[in-house]
């Protein structure tokens, strides 16, 4: 048996020079990139450089034809905090247009990064998901969650509005009026309750998180993987369209479909009556 994707980045960190590789570890294991956020002292709450590390690795999944699945989990008791905001300037020192272009530039690329990777995302959400945590795990494909894990839209707690794209995926999510009862109480919501709501597909015992996770990372990994990508982008789309759009993208990403060698294979196994065997291509 293949070892863990956690203990394999763990010794690839060992060796590199950049700090920033032990806080986010990283391991392609079967065709599935394993990104694990690894400061659990601070529940993972996100730095910078942390974030650029996260989106160059859903950037990197997107080319490469190897990866074919995307895992995002973390170490420890938190899957994330949100983004660590000590390392922010004062707020003496702020002028107007600077916190705009941070969210911008910062969160938001963060969300969209996993919004617009070309392979499926899971998150396996280990613990306790706040603020841009909570986003970053809502922003995946597929959500799965250790029965002790907490939801938190913990923005109106410290007086702020939530950012890193919430106030667009949490109403996609689960309607307006949830929504604004999330982000205007702030409450934890337990991993049952996200799963009632529609925002954890599945709920497992902690010990049973890594191997479901894998589970469906792998499955996902042996199938059309340009398919994958190419529903991903119609369904995240349709919900800011109309119908005739949502039909002509539907209409054109089939035909695009079918020039890939998956389409072919699927096709033909079909009518061969057998198991298909896809590459990814």
């Amino acid at each position: 048996m293949s070892s863990s994707p956690e203990k394999s980045a763990e010794k690839s960190a060992e060796k590199s020079a950049d700090p920033v590789d032990s806080l986010v570890l990283h391991a392609t294991d079967n065709h599935v990139s394993w990104i694990t956020l690894n400061r659990p002292e601070t529940l993972n709450a996100i730095t910078p450089d942390q974030r650029e590390r996260l989106i160059q690795h859903l950037t990197h999944a997107s080319c490469d034809p190897d990866v074919r699945a995307v895992v995002i989990t973390a170490t420890g008791r938190g899957f994330c905090a949100g983004a660590d905001l000590r390392g922010g300037p004062p707020a003496g020192e702020r002028v107007a247009g600077d916190v705009a272009r941070t969210i911008r530039l910062g969160a938001q690329r963060l969300i969209g990064a996993v919004l617009d990777c070309e392979k499926p995302v899971i998150a396996a959400v280990n613990g306790t998901a706040a603020g841009l945590g909570a986003h970053l795990a809502l922003a995946c494909d597929l959500v799965l969650a250790a029965d002790s894990a907490k939801f938190i839209e913990v923005f109106v707690r410290r007086g702020l509005v939530p950012d890193g794209g919430g106030a667009y995926l949490l109403p996609r999510l689960v309607g307006p009026q949830r929504a604004k009862e999330l982000m205007f109480f702030g409450d934890a919501l337990t991993a049952a309750d996200a799963a009632r709501l529609g925002l954890v597909n599945r709920v497992v015992p902690p010990d049973d998180l890594e191997k479901t996770a894998r589970d469906w990372a792998e499955r996902l990994a042996t199938g059309p993987t340009r398919a994958l990508a190419l529903t991903k982008q119609l369904v995240n789309a349709s919900l800011d369209t109309d119908r005739s759009t949502a039909f002509a993208a539907e209409a054109a990403a089939q035909e695009i479909n079918m020039t890939t060698t998956d389409a072919t294979e699927g096709v033909t196994s079909f009518v061969e009556r057998r198991t298909p065997h896809y590459r990814g291509r």
